[in-house]
């Protein structure tokens, strides 16, 4: 093999061995890739779509009520397990949900992303402080804290906020 050869196949090794760095760093300190394994978010995320969110999101401002986030489910002792839900309540906050409506703070909650009505009576939950409440937009085939044994995620189990499904087509999500 001659030295030119043998050049460009180190300099195609160096180039391809950069690009592996660079996206595993990406992906540990920047973006977070999940898949969506269920339709507890349905109509903002469907079953099987895949998204993005920014790790970055969160480190100049908190997370708000509204945010679809990923973060460790809180009754996964080994925090290995990703959810995708909404924030609904902050710290401080006392969530109910009463005929078909969220209620914080006693002040119904405006929500033209949720898939149906919620069904049941559910709280109140007082959210502690440095704490979230979580639910999905299908509330009634949602896995979400109205079930949990720990109800609340700490704000440091919040990975990253979702920007964009970019598997099954692209859509910014808010």
């Amino acid at each position: 093999m001659s030295s030119t050869v043998k050049k460009e196949v180190i300099s195609w090794i160096k180039t391809i061995l950069l690009a592996v760095i660079l996206a595993g760093l990406m992906n540990r300190f920047l973006i977070i890739n999940a898949q969506v394994p269920t339709g507890s978010m349905e109509n903002t995320i469907m079953t099987g779509d895949r998204i993005m969110g920014l790790r970055t999101s969160y480190w100049f401002e908190e997370p708000q009520r509204g945010d679809v986030v990923i973060f460790r489910y809180p009754d996964d002792p080994e925090g290995k397990t990703l959810f995708v839900k909404r924030i609904i309540g902050e710290g401080g906050d006392v969530v109910k949900v009463e005929n078909g409506n969220v209620y914080v703070n006693d002040e119904a909650l405006e929500e033209p992303y949720i898939k149906e009505i919620t069904q049941g009576n559910f709280g109140p939950y007082e959210v502690p402080e440095g704490c979230y409440f979580m639910m999905g937009d299908n509330r009634n085939k949602s896995l979400d804290a109205r079930f949990w044994d720990n109800k609340y995620v700490e704000s440091d189990e919040i990975l990253g906020k979702v920007k964009f499904r970019y598997f099954k087509g692209f859509k910014w999500i808010s």
